[in-house]
């Protein structure tokens, strides 16, 4: 099955291309990765994916349904979203559990009467993401990795198919960081996991769990494929225009400017 399913795709904005000629499909059973500096494209890609902007030309298809013939409110109900801007957004007086809980009613505030098996839910995806620890918390007393997994615990609410991550590390420390990304990668390794789209502008958050990656540059998808056929020191010298050096650790590729 083609979760993403991209052809010949431009989006012009004041008569600039912002994206351009973009090919990329993505299959069940993939998590990518999509890697870019800033000003590449990447968010205005995924919010095509979400059906925020519309294509000025080419063929776009997500979880089986054709922009253009299908209902797209009703295709963000399958699509969970996480950004660091969500962040900003949510009532920090909130109880941790009912921000989870709104991710249901995909409302930034809980308005709906929630049942006992939402709040079920929402502790057993608190537990999943090792965010036990949060329950009964108001959200303004979360660190900034906290209130990231609680916004990805949020977004698995509504049981989407497809999960997108949007720079989910930015503004974080070291440590909250790596136990950020242990946890996404704990996600990503569940039976019922939906297919994780991850964006990032450092190589080193790539896991190993993102079988595959692709590049953006400048509006363009420069490369795609398997991660490790991606990230090597040829094709990313090529991608950043600098001599580069990449190093594999931890089966995780680590990225350094040549002297």
């Amino acid at each position: 099955m083609k979760v993403i399913d991209i052809k010949d795709v431009s989006w012009i904005r004041d008569q600039k291309p912002i994206l351009k000629n973009i090919d990329w499909c993505a299959t069940k059973g993939q998590h990518w990765a999509v890697l870019g500096l800033n000003g590449s494209g990447k968010t205005t890609l995924l919010n095509m994916v979400n059906g925020y902007i519309w294509p000025t030309t080419g063929h776009v298809s997500v979880l089986n349904q054709t922009f253009g013939k299908t209902d797209i409110r009703e295709l963000r109900k399958s699509i969970g979203w996480v950004s660091s801007s969500l962040q900003e957004r949510m009532n920090g007086r909130q109880l941790t559990q009912n921000i989870v809980v709104s991710g249901k009613f995909a409302s930034i505030g809980l308005y709906e009467e929630p049942t006992e098996e939402d709040y079920q839910d929402a502790y057993t995806i608190l537990e999943k993401l090792g965010c036990t620890k949060l329950i009964n918390r108001h959200y303004d007393t979360c660190s900034s990795g906290e209130k990231q997994k609680v916004l990805i615990a949020r977004a698995l609410m509504a049981k989407p198919k497809l999960l997108i991550l949007d720079e989910p590390t930015n503004g974080l420390d070291f440590l909250s960081r790596e136990e950020l990304l242990a946890s996404i990668e704990q996600l990503a390794l569940q039976e019922d996991a939906p297919m994780i789209i991850f964006v990032t502008h450092h190589i080193e958050e790539i896991l190993p769990v993102f079988s595959h990656t692709l590049l953006m540059r400048q509006g363009r998808v420069f490369s795609q494929g398997k991660r490790e056929d991606i990230l090597n020191s040829k094709t990313l010298t090529e991608f950043f225009e600098q001599p580069v050096s990449v190093e594999w650790r931890r089966n995780r590729a680590w990225l350094t400017l040549k002297d």
